[in-house]
């Protein structure tokens, strides 16, 4: 490993800090860090001179691997950086829940070494290929057809294999991946599903018919969508950051891509590990002692 791309966002001052430490570090171990413009006019002199300006459509071209450091938004940009190239991306949590962006910023300088030494696993996960008027788009988490502009429900019709699945009244439906379903699915109810398990979830938004359920179906269908709104149009939404206007009738096909996503994980802990730590199911419950049995 001879080259590796730093990844942040702007607007979180507190990934920066973290960010410039691990370029540091990196730097020390006699890795050559690189980031872009952007990122190095906000580091101090000091680390500006041991990270190399390289623009992001470039670093596909010159990294060996690219170290995220905010929440699992920042991780979602990342992957939109690398999508087609292969290329592990390794995330560091400093936001809140943090499933994709998995490794902890208080064990920095160990994590940065596990990674030289090869101390860790290389994960893939499926992405999404969207087709909407001829033009491809690509998500990693979910795909959503969400009402725009009013308040009132909107109908999307949704066919799996050509099959008619259902026409979904209801605030929007979710497609989601298996890596996506503890995100915007999970908030609709939808199941959380093992990563490794290849299959998508359609999961309708507040429907209007309470018998309209999440629905696993098999990865290998392709998912058509059309929907129906009072305004005319509505909102395709990728991954919660790229929205796309879709007018009434307009077709949507969904399906697994060829490419796919890879993702740097501890050596030492599975996915429900993960689950556990982020999701509380670990947590100890205080024995609480009955009326009667003493002082409370």
């Amino acid at each position: 490993m001879k080259t590796i791309a730093i990844f942040t966002l702007p607007t979180k001052p507190e990934a920066l800090k973290y960010a410039e430490k691990a370029s540091t570090l990196l730097s020390e171990m006699g890795i050559e860090v690189i980031a872009t413009e952007e990122f190095c006019q906000e580091l101090s002199t000091s680390s500006s001179v041991q990270v190399q300006t390289c623009k992001l459509c470039d670093f596909e071209k010159k990294a060996d691997v690219l170290l995220s450091f905010g929440g699992d938004g920042t991780m979602l940009s990342a992957t939109k950086i690398l999508m087609h190239s292969g290329i592990p991306i390794m995330g560091f949590n400093v936001g809140k829940l943090g499933f994709l962006a998995e490794y902890n910023t208080k064990f920095l300088a160990q994590s940065l070494r596990d990674l030289i030494d090869g101390n860790y696993r290389v994960v893939e996960r499926t992405l999404l290929e969207c087709e909407i008027g001829g033009k491809k788009h690509f998500a990693l988490n979910d795909v959503a057809m969400e009402k725009k502009n009013t308040s009132r429900m909107i109908t999307v019709s949704a066919w799996s294999n050509g099959n008619h699945v259902a026409d979904y009244k209801a605030d929007g439906l979710i497609l989601t991946t298996p890596t996506g379903s503890t995100a915007y699915s999970l908030s609709c109810g939808g199941p959380i599903i093992s990563p490794g398990t290849p299959v998508f979830c359609l999961t309708p938004i507040s429907p209007h018919t309470l018998t309209l359920r999440p629905l696993i179906i098999p990865n290998s269908a392709e998912v058509k969508m059309k929907v129906s709104s009072p305004t005319g149009e509505s909102s395709f939404v990728m991954d919660g950051n790229k929205h796309i206007s879709v007018k009434d009738g307009e077709e949507i096909l969904i399906r697994k891509s060829e490419d796919k996503i890879k993702l740097i994980k501890p050596l030492n802990s599975s996915y429900y590990d993960l689950l556990r730590e982020k999701l509380l199911w670990a947590s100890e419950i205080p024995y609480r002692k009955e009326s009667g049995d003493g002082d409370e």
